[in-house]
């Protein structure tokens, strides 16, 4: 039996191998936000071969499989889940949205009039910024707490409360993937122009840092932690 098959979906294979993630984000494919759909089908809307894209995973997992350096969060309680994404990925984006805000404003104030579409990355870094505050403020206090109250004590109330927000988070994940997508489309995939300065460097490398960041931190939420949850309502 095959290992990966192309009828898996793109999220299913990155739960399985989280270094898949690496591959699919190379070929411009979403394993979060877009991660329901079948590799075949989000290969064919990118023009790519759908059993190349297969092997190329294969070939991928050949090289790591049994090195046992990734975390299997699909055998993780649901607390160690939760304190993980609160730990890594929430610390991180409320960190790193107020540091870089000033230099995107810099960025955008010294060179929007050479180059008009960082006045769009300027406005769209600032949606990004306050709905994802929001958001995880949202989890933080209601959402996460109802998930760890789940686990110490499951039953069919605490599963209702757990699962009773989720719907929603995903729709404002799927608002937060279009602003990133639309980030990259502007930027050229953060190509950067001929003699770019230093500040202007550091917002793209840090932008195109937190994407990387936040894909993998909507993953771990809705392919992993919400769906086994939803699984679990049925």
């Amino acid at each position: 039996m095959e290992r990966f098959t192309t009828s898996q979906t793109v999220g299913e294979i990155v739960t399985l191998f989280p270094k898949a993630a690496d591959l699919f984000k190379a070929n411009r494919i979403d394993f979060c936000c877009g991660g329901n759909v079948s590799v075949k089908e989000a290969a064919e809307k990118r023009n790519l071969s759908a059993d190349e894209l297969l092997d190329a995973i294969c070939n991928l997992y050949g090289q790591y499989a049994g090195k046992g350096t990734e975390q299997n969060w699909n055998e993780a309680g649901y607390t160690e889940i939760v304190n993980y994404i609160q730990a890594t990925h929430h610390a991180f984006l409320r960190e790193e949205l107020p540091n870089l805000s000033p230099y995107v404003t810099k960025v955008m104030r010294v060179h929007g009039g050479n180059h008009p579409h960082l006045i769009e990355v300027h406005e769209l870094f600032n949606q990004l910024k306050a709905e994802l505050l929001e958001h995880t403020e949202k989890e933080d206090t209601e959402q996460f707490p109802a998930i760890r109250a789940y686990e110490n004590l499951p039953t069919a109330a605490n599963l209702k409360a757990a699962t009773a927000g989720l719907t929603d988070l995903e729709t404002e994940h799927a608002a937060v993937g279009e602003i990133l997508h639309r980030l990259r489309e502007i930027t050229n995939d953060y190509t950067l122009p001929e003699g770019a300065c230093r500040t202007f460097q550091l917002v793209y490398h840090r932008l195109e840092n937190f994407e990387n960041d936040t894909f993998q931190h909507i993953h771990l939420e809705n392919n992993i932690l919400f769906k086994r949850l939803l699984e679990e309502a049925v």
